[in-house]
């Protein structure tokens, strides 16, 4: 097979995983999903206010048996998975069945910010690439008014993960390397920006950078090893098993 095409071969792939990708972002009018992520929002919410509330010890406890209550309301159904449904979704291509519940960019989980993308058109450099935006509350503190370097790390595991997506071939992170280069301000907003570098092989090669304003706050790189949607899909269902 030829080089050209091999290249075009290799941007169909990006380009499919792209479409894929949007059609799920987009996705927003399913009931399921508008309840979860309205779940999730209303808890964020508790969490961000909790976290350093100045309420009374008496409404402290009040709100405690309010919480205790939707506990035991939650506690009255089963419990699904959160890849429910992950293999017949890998089998298909799908990079979606999952995100809504990730801890870092999930809508319905509301330990997530969480971290929202779009994936900007090519540019005239043809570099491919996936924006994040994001706004950490109080609950990710680390430094006094700013955002704890662990939920950065996270944040770029998260970009840089769906950066390598584009290239056809999703793997899972081998190594990921971050520069803080200056404090990162909390309940502001910042934009990530991941860019698939170059693939070698079942080597995928990224780098992103998170901004507040313009300023470079900090930037990473990392090398993910791409693995077969069958792979994923057996974990998956070994993970049902447990």
């Amino acid at each position: 097979m030829s080089q050209q095409s091999d290249i075009e071969n290799e941007m169909t792939a990006r380009g499919l995983w792209a479409e894929k990708f949007v059609e799920f972002q987009s996705d927003r009018k399913n009931p399921r999903r508008a309840a979860f992520a309205r779940v999730g929002d209303a808890t964020r919410r508790v969490i961000d206010r909790l976290v350093a509330t100045m309420a009374s010890n008496e409404d402290l406890e009040y709100i405690a048996s309010q919480i205790e209550g939707v506990a035991n309301v939650l506690e009255q159904y089963p419990m699904g998975r959160t890849y429910e449904g992950f293999s017949e979704a890998a089998n298909a291509g799908s990079p979606g069945g999952f995100f809504d519940h990730s801890p870092i960019s999930g809508v319905a989980n509301p330990i997530a910010p969480p971290l929202q993308f779009e994936i900007p058109d090519l540019d005239s450099s043809g570099e491919q690439r996936i924006v994040g935006r994001i706004n950490f509350g109080s609950a990710y503190e680390g430094p006094p008014g700013c955002v704890h370097g662990g939920y950065l790390a996270a944040a770029f595991d998260e970009l840089l993960g769906r950066a390598q997506s584009l290239s056809g071939n999703p793997g899972m992170t081998a190594n990921l390397n971050i520069n803080y280069r200056r404090p990162t301000p909390l309940k502001c907003d910042l934009e990530f920006e991941g860019i698939l570098l170059r693939v070698d092989g079942r080597k995928v090669y990224t780098r992103g950078e998170c901004r507040h304003n313009g300023v470079l706050t900090a930037e990473a790189d990392a090398l993910f090893v791409s693995i077969s949607f069958d792979r994923l899909a057996e974990l998956a269902r070994a993970q049902r098993r447990v």
